[in-house]
């Protein structure tokens, strides 16, 4: 009786592997012929002990056999997910040019508004799909990367991204195709607005957030959001129970209310941080100019101001530049009061 061919697996290199590229590439390892290219220290250091992956509900994963620091491994790809940080994006679309093949579909899988069309412009004969990352991973180890929170990927209803799609699934991905990106992205930057508040405070998301004070602080930078947002015509999505606009009202609640009623925001590992913490941390560039910054420069085109936002990137620029170990950390009333008096 004749046999059905098996299909070949499907190839996938991650460009910019830090955190989340390590993690979304070793789970897609499970279905998937997966290479990492990212630092060379950070590869090298996988390529000695394989690649560990934890998170909530999962079992641990191990993997090996993933790396390599040279962009030259993106030839042959059907994917290249793109996740490096907004300031690399035009760089890295620089040195992937020469090594896609004419079919491979790019995926942004990275913070902020603009990346998918920066990719675009540098390279207009490729498909480039936008895709958006809800949780936290964090580095824990020289090769092992923690996922603190839940949430599913979200790639834009594009028929480039089915076969990612399938894969993503069969791995253990929970994954969306969305018709409307641009609002699932405007979403993903308002719940961004918190990284920089959780690096300056120093504390594990879920005791942060937990705190009414930096509540306020977030609620403060949403409404600046939400009012340049409004004045460009841009409706975010409603990725949970609480639709955009009606979050910075949330925010404010008490303590135990704001428990009661936004519980699910909560359900996030003690050890989870934000990414921008885990930068200052080890002394690299924030993205702070495509978090806060986009505010920032979306109120300033539509003769509006952002007044919290904007102090939040002198403060997060101060931690940037601070010797290692002399960077303050905020209290909640105290980083409240300093954005109440910004102007």
């Amino acid at each position: 009786m004749p046999t059905t061919p098996a299909q070949p697996r499907l190839r996938v290199a991650v460009f910019g592997a830090g955190s989340i590229g390590c993690h979304l590439g070793g789970m897609l390892a499970a279905t998937a012929e997966v290479t990492l290219i990212g630092r060379p220290a950070a590869m090298a250091a996988i390529d000695a002990d394989g690649l560990t992956l934890t998170g909530p509900g999962q079992a641990r994963r191990e993997i090996r056999d993933l790396t390599t620091a040279d962009p030259k491994a993106a030839a042959g790809a059907d994917y290249v997910l793109v996740t490096v940080k907004s300031a690399d994006t035009a760089a890295a679309a620089r040195e992937l040019a020469p090594h896609l093949g004419p079919d491979t579909v790019v995926v942004s899988f990275q913070n902020g508004l603009r990346n998918p069309d920066v990719l675009r412009s540098a390279l207009p004969s490729h498909r480039v799909v936008a895709g958006m990352v809800p949780y936290n991973v964090v580095r824990t180890g020289p090769a092992a990367f923690h996922q603190g929170s839940g949430g599913a990927l979200m790639l834009a209803a594009d028929e480039g991204a089915n076969a990612l799609a399938d894969a993503a699934g069969a791995s253990g991905l929970l994954l969306e195709l969305r018709p409307d990106m641009p609002a699932v992205q405007a979403a993903k930057l308002l719940m961004n607005l918190n990284n920089a508040l959780n690096a300056l405070s120093g504390l594990p998301l879920r005791e942060q957030v937990g705190q009414r004070a930096y509540r306020l602080c977030l609620a403060r930078c949403q409404r600046e959001a939400l009012a340049a947002f409004r004045a460009t015509g841009v409706t975010p999505a409603k990725l949970g129970p609480v639709a955009p606009g009606l979050m910075p009202h949330v925010l404010g609640l008490p303590d135990a209310l704001f428990h009661r009623l936004a519980g699910a925001s909560l359900r996030i590992d003690a050890a989870a941080r934000s990414s921008m913490w885990e930068d200052l941390q080890r002394a690299r560039p924030t993205e702070i100019d495509s978090l806060q910054g986009e505010i920032v420069a979306l109120a300033e085109r539509q003769g509006l101001t952002a007044p919290a936002n904007a102090r939040l990137i002198t403060l997060v620029r101060e931690a940037e530049t601070a010797a290692p170990g002399t960077a303050r950390y905020w209290s909640g009333p105290a980083l409240l009061a300093e954005l109440a008096s910004a102007r």
